[in-house]
């Protein structure tokens, strides 16, 4: 092992050589910067076109002009125009004077690049002497769709979309604006590191207070604002899934799975009262079955399902009427999925080959789906009722069977 003395030194060796590697990458870049701009460099000031940097309407026509000086010893004969490095066609040029060029353009489409197409001026051997932005696109729409949610009341996120293609050919900014509607101060939100035409405002928000927010657009050919939306943030609060998610089976039965979870934590401390939904799929379908009044119980008993299947599950939560919000609350994201499976049929676990009690069991479950028809039809979701009714009408229909059995069995004796 090397004593502390010989480690410092052998650090400070790589620290040193490391130094020494960047700095020459640093200087191997400034000269290839320098080795590349130099030419136009030295030659920007003795050309230039005009108009510089120009801002049209996509259907309009330009004509630029590229005007040489005498030092540069070349007639404007001799040079060529590109546009976005694709040389223009000799008819599109005039030679106004022995040192200007133009160039005339005409029904110009959309620009290629929202940071503008480049229009550019060459000596004949292809070097650069001057160059010009072309911006040509739309002024912005209204946006629409404007929308905002509230996580666990903590924070707001909007989003919105476009009103028009203008922001796909020139760069077109957009501010979200947001004020308390009797009195403070215009705000900005200043988070869009989310998805496309989102703001994030993360905190220092009133409650019980009315807030007005709008979507401003710009470019350089315009600007235009969307609609003005008022909301409370007790109005459009969002939570995080249900969590604890179990799913489990209901003894033998072979066509039920009972659901349980767990309240919103976040909400523990707020007066509210949640809706819940459940979906569920088989594990080779990815269609989802939904109930959607699952209500405000954390627990659901789902029936009439394949025995012997593999279920997932989900759960998701909507906080409605938050310290007596009239809203209806938005839903949140479902939870993970939760596997479980039911039981399988008599048949499938005891391998019996009896015809009869094959032919009895086909019947009890042909019958159950038949109620089960009519109790989804008339008591639908996860109420008490309806799983007791259910349960009473398989009890009902096994005794009847088993009756039915002894009644046989007494007359072949």
């Amino acid at each position: 092992m090397a004593c502390p003395c010989a480690r410092s030194h052998q650090h400070g060796k790589k620290r040193a050589e490391s130094a020494r590697a960047r700095q020459n990458v640093t200087i191997s870049v400034i000269m290839l910067f320098f080795g590349t701009l130099l030419p136009y460099a030295l030659t920007a000031h003795l050309a230039v076109i005009s108009p510089q940097d120009t801002v049209l309407h996509i259907g309009s026509s330009l004509t630029a002009v590229c005007t040489v000086t005498a030092e540069l010893e070349v007639t404007a004969r001799s040079l060529y125009w590109t546009l976005n490095g694709k040389r223009l066609a000799r008819s599109t040029y005039r030679v106004l004077s022995p040192t200007e060029l133009s160039v005339t353009l005409h029904q110009l489409n959309g620009s290629l690049q929202q940071s503008g197409d480049n229009l550019v001026c060459h000596r004949s051997n292809g070097e650069v002497l001057a160059g010009s932005c072309l911006y040509v696109g739309l002024p912005p729409e209204k946006p629409v769709n404007l929308t905002c949610w509230s996580q666990n009341t903590k924070d707001l996120s909007c989003k919105w979309r476009p009103g028009g293609q203008g922001e796909m050919f020139i760069n077109t900014k957009y501010t979200l604006k947001y004020k308390l509607k009797w009195y403070g101060k215009e705000k900005d939100c200043e988070d869009y590191t989310g998805q496309p035409y989102t703001c994030y405002i993360p905190g220092d928000l009133a409650i019980f207070t009315p807030y007005e927010i709008w979507v401003e657009a710009s470019n350089q050919l315009g600007s235009a604002t969307s609609d003005i939306i008022t909301l409370d943030i007790l109005d459009v609060v969002t939570t995080d899934p249900p969590p604890d998610v179990h799913v489990s089976r209901v003894g033998d039965l072979e066509d039920q799975l009972s659901v349980r979870w767990g309240n919103p934590p976040a909400l523990k401390d707020y007066l509210f009262q949640a809706k819940y939904q459940i979906r569920y799929r088989l594990e080779e379908s990815d269609e989802w079955k939904v109930i959607d009044d699952a209500g405000n119980q954390t627990s659901c008993r789902l029936a009439g399902l394949r025995a012997g299947t593999v279920y997932f599950v989900q759960v998701r939560c909507n906080p409605v009427g938050i310290y007596g919000s009239k809203k209806a609350g938005i839903w949140s994201d479902w939870s993970h999925s939760t596997a479980a499976s039911t039981p399988g049929s008599e048949r499938a676990h005891g391998g019996s080959c009896d015809s009869k009690t094959s032919e009895q069991n086909s019947t009890l479950r042909r019958e159950l789906k038949q109620f089960f028809g009519w109790m989804r039809k008339h008591a639908y979701g996860c109420t008490d009722v309806s799983i007791k009714l259910y349960d009473q009408w398989r009890v009902w229909l096994q005794k009847a069977h088993k009756t039915h059995d002894q009644v046989l069995q007494s007359g072949k004796s």
